[in-house]
């Protein structure tokens, strides 16, 4: 038997996926279920991209390139952090990986000494706690309550940090709740931080062109400058660009924090695909008006989901500022008994309801660090929302 190293007992699987994978193994074996478990855009990778890869793969541009990044993507990453966010920054400060996560899991294990602690806001994407442990550090949850929008307050923030605090991780669009920071609520946290000069920022921005009702994104670095010298700002092309499967993430920071995470780069996955980076340069540097053309399907999508959930009962479902995912309270369902006699005891009870019950797979909210609730996905199509949802509110009906 294998001898598994001690570390892997302070992570588990990402809930996520396993949720995803489940859903795919019951319709494998014949279930009617609609999966909304995956952050994934059911948009199709735009044709300008996919061309540009076909022409990269011709061009034999099919060879190992620089460990993190090709000069040609580093240079229209600097050119959108420019175009998109009023930051300056150069190649030597920019750093490709596969996928955003990548990069979060290099400059966690190139920072993170056993015991340093981490500032996460909560709920938070299941990923930045285990990625913490991994690296020996100590995740300091912060919960963000449904009353305050679900954001860190600026007195939350100051009361978490302590002479350990080694980084504070902001997602502006949230994964789970699409919550996001207005330029008035970044700079009231921006505020704390310049009172703590040897706390890091890690923004994970992913979601920043999927931002609706006119609503303005903003990075802490843009809102701070202050502070660029000590912010990570990690960006991908994977949800604006529905580059999922690509793997192609991006970060500019500080250039040593940057040679230390190519340094680890180096040491296990050397570069992203070839192909990729040319595809990456092309949705960066490419026409960029499908974007707000898709947003406005999210937006619809969104409203739609938001109205129908509010009729459940035993639900309420706030309205997100960005993104495409909602996160309803399912706190009135707590305590109710299923058709078949079961109690409702936890998120997790509930969701797992859901799936028994209507085929509808979501994820609970224990996974994202806040109860009771669940995160839905409105990345698919406006036929299968309206299905799960009414297949939602016959559940919730059932309950007694």
């Amino acid at each position: 038997m294998a001898q598994i190293a001690d570390r892997l007992a302070r992570i588990k699987p990402s809930p996520t996926i396993a949720v995803s994978t489940k859903a795919r193994e019951l319709k494998a074996a014949g279930r009617d279920v609609i999966g909304l478990g995956a952050g994934e855009p059911d948009f199709d990778t735009p044709d300008n991209i996919k061309d540009a890869a076909i022409a990269a793969i011709r061009a034999g541009d099919t060879k190992y390139t620089a460990v993190d990044g090709t000069p040609a993507l580093k240079a229209a990453i600097c050119a959108k952090f420019k175009r998109d966010n009023d930051l300056d920054y150069t190649p030597d400060q920019v750093t490709v990986g596969t996928g955003g996560k990548q990069v979060l899991y290099n400059a966690m294990m190139a920072t993170l000494n056993p015991g340093d602690e981490v500032v996460i806001p909560a709920p938070f994407w299941v990923s930045y706690p285990d990625m913490v442990l991994l690296a020996e550090g100590e995740p300091v949850a912060v919960p963000c309550s449904q009353n305050n929008g679900f954001k860190l307050r600026p007195e939350d923030l100051e009361a978490a940090i302590t002479p350990k605090t080694k980084w504070l991780i902001l997602n502006s669009p949230s994964n789970p709740t699409g919550a996001a920071y207005s330029h008035d609520e970044m700079k009231a946290l921006t505020d704390v931080l310049l009172r703590h000069p040897h706390v890091m920022v890690m923004t994970d921005d992913m979601y920043e062109h999927l931002v609706y009702d006119g609503f303005e994104f903003v990075t802490p670095a843009q809102v701070e400058p202050q502070i660029k010298d000590r912010t990570l700002t990690i960006n991908g092309v994977s949800k604006a660009y529905a580059m999922t499967g690509w793997r192609i993430g991006f970060a500019a920071g500080p250039v040593d924090l940057i040679k230390a995470m190519s340094k680890i780069q180096s040491q296990s996955t050397s570069n992203p695909s070839s192909v990729s980076q040319a595809a990456a340069v092309e949705a960066l540097s490419g026409p960029q008006d499908f974007i707000q053309e898709r947003n406005e399907v999210f937006r619809e999508r969104r409203d739609m989901v938001v109205e129908l959930l509010n009729l459940c009962p035993g639900l309420h479902c706030p309205k997100p500022e960005g993104a495409f995912y909602v996160y309803p309270s399912c706190a009135g369902a707590i305590g109710k008994t299923t058709p078949d006699g079961k109690t409702i005891a936890s998120d997790g009870d509930f969701v797992t309801y859901l799936l028994e019950s209507g085929g509808v797979a979501v994820v609970q909210g224990e996974a994202f660090g806040l109860s009771p609730y669940f995160r839905i996905s409105y990345a698919t199509s406006t036929e299968a929302l309206r299905e799960a949802c009414a297949r939602i509110k016959k559940a919730c009906e059932a309950l007694s």
